[in-house]
């Protein structure tokens, strides 16, 4: 959790996984790097996904065993302390990132200590995926391929380690653009088109209809979000650009394509109601992406049934969920891959409160070892 490694700068945390690996006797030709990152949106990434292919000792179904390497900017410089149990941030400021390195370290230690161990094991895929904080991109551009076709997946990130996640939200982002007139604030503002009047009546518009924050009328269910505006120059300038950047999400792709249509037909409609006094209006530019499709599987799916009796086995009874958030398991689906993800301790992700309940984390780790070895189905 200590290594920096946001988003699109995650080559200290892979070198790190690589050389506990290689301490325990894995090949170096059998760990490789895709080239995901050069599809992504940082032009100056630092790797890509991780991918490390491990020959059983053993007959067996290929199992996966997968996480993501970078957090959200707010936990680069963290200084993990135990307190009660917990690890937390020594800094009031600044994050544990224990999302996901906590996922890191437990697919980690199930592959060392069966090497470490010598212990029976079928063939395996370690996946380390990168930038799935910005839009789980570094699952998106997978070379799926170097997975060698795994029969069986499974995804450690936040939450309780008997949660079982086995669907989760779609999300879709956008960038508008309203280009207005720039003219004198004080002394011809008549002339002007604000591009920030434009964006406040599309706000007020979408607010008035019930379409920000959680959304439930009409058969939608979702949510959306206007997070970012970005604009002007000075207050003696009438604006002319605005950007905005938002968010849709539902467990319906339908659901995402009407509301993005909302969004766009009351930007669209924003920009005709303010003219100068040369009968001039605003232009808009939208441009939007479907960042992860929703996705739900049965409880029946193999993966899941795996990872269940690994749980049972402790004495855990294992918790089925569906996300409200976006999983790198989204693009493994949507590739072809049924993942079932687990948590290993994380919570209040994304916050200066995050912690890593370290008992949980155990847990997860004796869990991931258990699927890793096949201890779960006495493969």
């Amino acid at each position: 959790m200590a290594i920096p490694g946001a988003s699109g700068d995650e080559a200290l945390v892979a070198a790190k996984v690589r050389e506990e690996l290689l301490a325990v006797g894995v090949p170096h030709e059998a760990i490789s790097h895709d080239t995901a990152h050069q599809r992504g949106p940082i032009a100056e990434s630092t790797t890509g996904n991780l991918i490390v292919s491990l020959l059983g000792n053993r007959p067996g179904a290929r199992r996966m065993l997968m996480a993501h390497m970078d957090t959200v900017p707010i936990c680069v410089g963290a200084r993990p302390q135990l307190q009660d149990g917990m690890l937390v941030s020594q800094d009031a400021h600044t994050g544990l990132g224990a999302d996901d390195r906590a996922g890191v370290a437990t697919v980690l230690f199930a592959a060392t200590e069966i090497l470490a161990q010598n212990m029976a094991h079928g063939p395996l895929t370690l996946l380390f995926t990168v930038q799935e904080e910005i839009g789980l991109k570094g699952a998106r551009h997978l070379e799926v391929d170097k997975l060698g076709k795994p029969d069986l997946a499974f995804n450690w990130d936040g939450g309780n380690p008997a949660k079982l996640t086995i669907g989760a939200i779609g999300g879709y982002r956008m960038t508008i653009d309203i280009h207005g007139l720039a003219s004198h604030a004080g002394v011809a503002p008549e002339r002007g088109v604000s591009a920030i009047t434009v964006a406040g009546i599309a706000i007020n518009d979408l607010h008035q209809q019930g379409l920000l924050g959680k959304i439930s009328q009409d058969g939608f269910e979702g949510t959306s979000n206007i997070g970012v505006i970005q604009g002007g120059n000075a207050t003696n300038v009438v604006a002319d650009h605005v950007q905005l950047r938002a968010e849709i999400r539902s467990h319906n792709e339908a659901t995402i394509e009407v509301l993005a249509q909302r969004f766009e037909q009351a930007f669209r409609s924003a920009v005709t109601q303010v003219r100068n006094n040369s009968d001039q209006v605003a232009s808009v530019e939208i441009n939007g992406d479907l960042n992860y499709q929703p996705f739900a599987m049965s409880a029946e799916v193999p993966s899941v049934q795996v990872a269940s009796d690994a749980l049972t086995q402790l004495g855990i009874d294992p918790m089925l969920a569906i996300a409200n958030g976006g999983l790198d398991a989204n693009w493994l689906y949507r590739h072809g891959i049924s993942v079932v993800s687990l948590g290993c301790g994380q919570h209040n992700q994304h916050m200066t409160s995050e912690m890593l309940d370290v008992d949980q984390f155990h847990t997860a780790c004796e869990v991931a070892l258990r699927i890793a070895s096949g201890k779960d189905s006495g493969e």
